[in-house]
């Protein structure tokens, strides 16, 4: 346990400038307007210091700890914070027994702040319920990662969730720029020349997350030597060795959200259905495969009948991706995707399923009507297993009969849409209803 502590040290050089440069006030926050702007739940209640559990859940750089800060700065509370990478079972039941100590004798609120809480297990976590239902402590929890994957629903009833929202580029510039004139906390005490364009290099980098632009920027600026007169000159070429590409982040959540936008995309967009496959393997790392069988999924559930070769293109790229692997396969996978994509669709083998389902659990048992059952032994006659009647000799080689149990007779599970074709499909199907 380690408590939550940002007081300067004696020698700030030694910290970060993003530690340096932490806010320590709500009006020196950046972003986050929808949960702490003027007259917010969240801002009100801070200022108040009646926060409640909370769950925040952001992207890395979007300020959560940032705002846990805040929050210790504001309370009259004990603030305690634990890191659930290290953090034990033992930790946290020696937090609860101090803050029950501290409520019984000195009347002492106590706020628990456990910085990735995707990290706790479910044992640790279950190890909160009781001391956050009895309201011994108050949870603050920070997470990467969809708490509804992570946090048990227990926790999550008890604590009001704040999801924060990436920052943009401009957060990132604002940020930078206050670091460049604060002379006490910030750079401001350097002579320093900073380029607009490696200013909106960094930030563009950065991708929304502040810590990592301030870090870039106090690289450029600690290495860069400096000219004649002594100014450090931060130019486009020194912000592009400072920091690199963004960092694409593929937790387990991300990538469920890539799939599912993948799935959502082939119901109407090939644009966006090549995009998000090809992001996932060439960025994510994920694998192609993964893919393939999502495609093969909804050739059935999206499209079906409507055009049965999206199944045949499909199961092909699957058969490319394991005979050639990758990259090779590119080209046969993107194919499948876009013929998916651009193929009529239909979920009629979806809802036939969902309705046979159904019908199923209705009757609970079934028999199967005599005229169907086997009779290929001597004897089958003799028990009634008669009546049937062979479509093939009978004109268009259908002839109408029960084919269901007699519970359900008559039932109809799969309907055909208008759909490519199924529309061809629809058309026998009402023709059989009516000969007419």
């Amino acid at each position: 346990m380690d408590l939550f502590s940002f007081q300067q040290e004696s020698n700030p050089g030694a910290r970060l400038l993003a530690d340096r440069m932490r806010p320590t006030t709500l009006d020196e926050y950046i972003g986050q307007e929808h949960i702490v702007g003027p007259g917010k739940l969240l801002r009100r209640a801070i200022e108040a210091d009646q926060v409640s559990s909370i769950l925040l859940y952001g992207p890395p750089g979007c300020g959560k700890t940032t705002l846990a800060h805040i929050i210790s700065q504001h309370t009259q509370a004990d603030f305690v914070r634990l890191n659930a990478v290290d953090a034990s079972v033992k930790d946290v039941r020696e937090v609860i027994d101090q803050a029950q100590t501290n409520k019984s004798m000195y009347g002492t609120k106590t706020i628990l702040f456990l910085d990735e809480v995707h990290r706790f297990n479910s044992s640790r976590q279950d190890a909160l319920l009781p001391a956050v239902e009895k309201g011994t402590i108050i949870f603050i929890g920070a997470t990467t990662e969809n708490p509804f994957h992570y946090v048990n629903g227990a926790l999550m009833s008890r604590s009001t969730l704040f999801q924060l929202h990436p920052l943009t580029k401009e957060h990132s510039m604002l940020a930078m720029k206050r670091a460049l004139q604060d002379p006490d906390k910030g750079l401001g005490f350097m002579n320093l020349k900073v380029d607009e364009e490696a200013l909106d290099h960094i930030a563009t980098m950065a991708n929304g997350d502040i810590r990592r632009a301030l870090n870039a920027l106090e690289l450029a600026a600690l290495t860069t030597p400096p000219e004649a007169d002594g100014t450090v000159h931060i130019t486009l070429e020194v912000a592009e060795e400072s920091i690199r590409r963004p960092i694409v982040r593929a937790d387990e959540s991300t990538q469920y959200d890539v799939l599912s936008a993948f799935h959502k995309s082939i119901r109407g967009s090939s644009d966006a259905a090549l995009f998000w496959f090809l992001y996932a393997v060439e960025k994510l790392g994920m694998d192609p495969m993964v893919f393939i069988r999502r495609l093969i999924a909804a050739s059935s559930e999206d499209i079906g009948l409507a055009n049965p070769q999206a199944m045949v293109q499909a199961v092909s790229a699957l058969d490319a991706y394991r005979n050639n692997g990758w990259p090779e396969a590119k080209l046969n996978i993107a194919q499948a995707i876009l013929f998916a994509v651009e193929s009529p669709k239909s979920n009629r083998v979806y809802t036939a399923i969902s309705n046979a389902m159904s019908a199923m659990d209705e009757i609970k048992s079934a028999e199967v009507p005599l005229h169907l059952r086997d009779t290929h032994y001597k004897g089958a006659v003799k028990l009634g297993h008669e009546g049937y009647k062979y479509p093939h000799n009978y004109p268009g080689h259908y002839v109408k009969q029960d084919y269901l149990p007699k519970e359900i007779a008559g039932r109809a599970f799969y309907e055909a849409s208008e759909q490519g074709n199924e529309a061809k499909i629809r058309h026998n199907q009402q023709l059989r209803k009516d000969p007419s």
